[in-house]
C-alpha cells in the first residue's frame, strides 16, 4: 500500500521535473510523430521520468523546435498562473489566486496536447511532402543497387539478426546496415542516402507498426533475401490480431515470390504461415548445416556446425541457447555465399551481446542479465531458458518484467554466485 501511494506521488511529481518536456519530444519522436500512438502512450504512462529507456532523444531540427515550443509555452503559462496568484492574494481579485494554482497544475497535461497542433500542421504542410521526395529518391537507390538486399523482419530479434549478419558478413564482403533500431521508411531513406556505392551487401531492418509496414517498406526497398527471425504478439493495439501482425510480417516473403526466403520456425506462432518454399533455420541447424556440441555459460555461447565431412567450431559472446539458431543461420549463409571457414569463424567470434540484450556483467560479485529491452513473451522464454542452463548450484533469482513502448520498466535476470 505504501509502495503504491509512492508510486503515485512519484509519477503526479515527474509531470513538474525539467526533464518532463525532453520526455515528451521523445515520445512523439519514438512514436514517429503520429499523434494517436502519442497519446495512448501518454496516458498509459505513470511516470514520465521513466519512459527514456532505450535510448536517448535524437535531437533532430524537429525535435529542438518542438522542445523549445513546449518549454516556452509552459514557462508563459506557469508564469501567467503565477500572476494570477499574485494579483489574488496581494490585490484581492477574486478566484485569481485558485484560477491561478489551477493553471499551474494543469500545464504540464494542457501543453503535453497542445504540442500536437504546430506536429499536425508542420506534418500536413512540410514534412509529408518532403518526406515522400526523399522516399522516392531512396526507392530509386535500391531498385539500383545491384548487389544482395537482405530484409531482417519479425516481431523480435531483428536488430540481434542484422548486426550478426552485418559483423560475420564484413568478413569477405563490403556491407552496409541500417543503424540502431533505426526500422522504418524514413530511416531506410537517410540509409540509402549514405551509401557509397560500393557495397556488396544491404541489411535492412523492417519495423512493424501497423498493417502495410512491411509491404510498402518491401516496395521501396526491393530486397533479394529475406529473413524472418520469429512471430510474438507486439504492436496489438494496431494489429488487433497475432495473425495480423503475422501477415504483415510475411508480406515480405510474398514480395520475393517465397524465394530466397529464411525464416526461423521456433516460435510455434509461426507455423501457420510457413510454406514449403521457405527455408527453415533453428537451434538444430541452418540451410542443411547441423549443430552440435552447443556450450552455453555467461562468457558466451559454443557450438559445432557441419555440413557432410565440413565441420565448422564456432565461438561467440553471445549469451544464451536461443541465439544458436540465428549463428547458425549466418554463419551456413556466409558459407554458401563463398566466405571461408576461417572468415565465418572470425566473424563469429566478434559477435557479442547488444545493449540491454541477454548482456552479462557483474555487480558486487553477482552476475547480472540485462535483458531490459525485451518485450515480448518469446524473449521471456529464452532469459528463463538461458537461466536453467546456467549452475544449478547457484541461487537464482528471477525479476521478471516487460518492455513496453509506454513505460519502460527495468527488469533483469540475476545470478548470485
Amino acid at each position: 500500500m505504501i509502495r503504491s501511494v509512492i508510486s503515485v506521488i512519484s509519477g503526479f511529481l515527474s509531470l513538474f521535473l525539467p526533464s518532463y518536456p525532453l520526455a515528451l519530444v521523445y515520445m512523439l519522436q519514438s512514436t514517429e510523430y503520429q499523434v494517436g500512438p502519442y497519446l495512448r502512450w501518454y496516458w498509459r504512462t505513470n511516470n514520465y521520468a521513466r519512459v527514456m529507456q532505450r535510448r536517448t532523444l535524437e535531437r533532430t531540427r524537429s525535435a529542438r523546435l518542438l522542445l523549445m515550443a513546449l518549454r516556452l509555452g509552459m514557462l508563459s503559462q506557469l508564469t501567467f498562473g503565477l500572476f494570477l496568484v499574485y494579483l489574488g492574494s496581494w490585490h484581492a481579485v477574486v478566484g485569481a489566486a485558485t484560477f491561478g494554482l489551477a493553471i499551474i497544475i494543469a500545464y504540464p497535461v494542457i501543453w503535453a496536447h497542445l504540442v500536437v497542433l504546430p506536429l499536425l500542421m508542420g506534418r500536413w504542410f512540410i514534412s509529408d511532402p518532403r518526406q515522400s521526395r526523399t522516399i522516392d529518391q531512396s526507392r530509386r537507390i535500391f531498385a539500383d543497387f545491384d548487389g544482395l538486399k537482405i530484409a531482417v523482419a519479425g516481431s523480435y530479434g531483428k536488430t540481434t539478426m542484422k548486426e550478426l549478419l552485418a559483423t560475420v558478413l564484413s568478413e569477405g564482403r563490403r556491407i552496409a546496415a541500417t543503424p540502431a533500431n533505426k526500422n522504418v521508411s524514413t530511416s531506410h531513406a537517410k540509409f540509402a542516402a549514405g551509401l557509397e556505392g560500393d557495397e556488396d551487401i544491404l541489411i535492412i531492418e523492417y519495423g512493424e507498426g501497423a498493417p502495410g509496414d512491411v509491404a510498402s517498406f518491401a516496395s521501396i526497398t526491393q530486397p533479394t533475401h529475406a529473413v524472418i527471425t520469429g512471430l510474438a504478439p507486439a504492436h496489438l493495439d494496431r494489429y488487433k490480431t497475432l495473425r495480423a501482425a503475422g501477415e504483415d510480417i510475411f508480406a515480405v516473403a510474398d514480395y520475393l515470390g517465397a524465394k530466397n526466403v529464411y525464416v526461423n520456425d521456433e516460435s510455434v506462432s509461426i507455423e501457420p504461415f510457413l510454406h514449403k518454399a521457405y527455408q527453415l533455420f533453428n537451434v538444430s541447424g541452418a540451410l542443411g548445416w547441423k549443430t552440435s556440441a552447443i556450450e552455453v555459460g555467461l562468457d558466451g555461447t559454443s557450438f559445432i556446425l557441419q555440413k557432410g565431412e565440413r565441420t565448422v567450431k564456432l565461438s561467440s559472446g553471445l549469451v544464451g541457447r536461443h541465439q544458436v539458431g540465428y549463428l547458425a543461420f549466418v554463419a551456413a549463409f556466409a558459407l554458401e555465399l563463398g566466405l571461408s571457414n576461417k572468415q565465418v569463424i572470425a566473424g563469429a567470434a566478434k559477435t557479442k551481446p547488444f545493449e540491454h540484450r541477454m548482456q552479462p556483467y557483474q555487480l558486487s560479485g553477482a552476475w547480472i542479465i540485462d535483458d531490459t529491452y525485451n518485450g515480448n513473451l518469446e524473449g521471456i522464454r529464452a532469459g528463463t531458458g538461458l537461466l536453467g542452463e546456467l549452475d544449478a548450484k547457484r541461487k537464482i533469482y528471477i525479476t521478471p518484467g516487460l518492455v513496453d513502448q509506454g513505460e519502460e520498466t527495468e527488469a533483469v535476470h540475476k545470478e548470485v554466485g
